[in-house]
């Protein structure tokens, strides 16, 4: 079964909103923990967070209550914290050990992701950063283009899994059909091209459950990671309907 990984940042942008000025923005509302208990209590399966270091939506505060929330939970939802390989979020990672850190690029002034990791990023510190996440008994992952280069890349540092950036399907599929098809199929030889590689496949960035119901089937599939998609649709039909809807796409 796909795993449905409901990224939180948005209910932290929504709070923030409103409390950021106060200062502690953990006591605000809504509440992150409180959105994933919902999140978890319709079925869902993982939660994302991305901690940016502006904190402009989820505080490291934040990541440090979610995992403290999580661990009843540690044997059924997986915790899965995004962000560049910056030092203070390693070494929260080190301290919490979630079951998955994404690494990821960032951009100066950039919203939100806009590629992968390209192939000729020195691999050298990556490599130790990957080796010190093992250490800590946490899985990596590694944010990738759908591109043969890349994700030879991320095997060759050691990285457990890849996630596919899928905004450019999901640009292509809003098109139409036929381009949405087209696109697909570069990430079905992505995806057989990782799992070659022995890496485990997870996928996110723009998707929802209308190109859910193509993307769903992507071979070797492990997570899928929606934020934007989910957040924005519960504003119309509540949380848990939402989170069931998504579920009953995912194979």
């Amino acid at each position: 079964m796909v795993r449905l990984s409901v990224n939180v940042n948005k209910i932290a942008t929504l709070r923030n909103s409103r409390t950021a000025q106060a200062g502690d923005v953990s006591q605000g509302y809504p509440s992150v923990v409180e959105a994933t208990r919902v999140c978890i209590e319709a079925g869902a399966t993982g939660i994302t967070v991305h901690p940016r270091p502006d904190a402009r939506h989820i505080t490291l505060t934040d990541v440090r209550e979610l995992a403290e929330f999580l661990v009843p939970h540690r044997d059924t939802v997986e915790y899965n914290i995004e962000g560049d390989p910056r030092e203070d979020l390693m070494d929260l990672v080190e301290q919490v050990r979630p079951q998955q850190v994404t690494l990821v690029p960032v951009r100066p002034g950039e919203i939100t992701s806009q590629a992968g990791w390209p192939a000729d990023t020195p691999a050298g510190p990556m490599r130790r950063l990957i080796e010190r996440m093992h250490g800590a008994g946490v899985r990596v992952s590694v944010f990738v283009d759908p591109e043969p280069a890349p994700i030879d890349w991320a095997a060759d540092l050691g990285a457990d899994r890849i996630e596919l950036f899928t905004e450019p399907f999901a640009l292509a599929y809003a098109r139409d059909e036929a381009q949405g098809k087209a696109s697909f199929e570069t990430y079905v030889a992505a995806a057989e091209h990782a799992h070659a590689r022995g890496l485990g496949i997870n996928a996110g960035h723009d998707l929802d459950a209308e190109n859910l119901k193509l993307f769903g089937a992507l071979p070797h599939l492990d997570e899928v990671s929606i934020g934007h998609a989910i957040i924005g649709d519960a504003v119309f039909e509540g949380l848990p309907a939402v989170i069931r809807r998504y579920l009953a796409v995912l194979p």
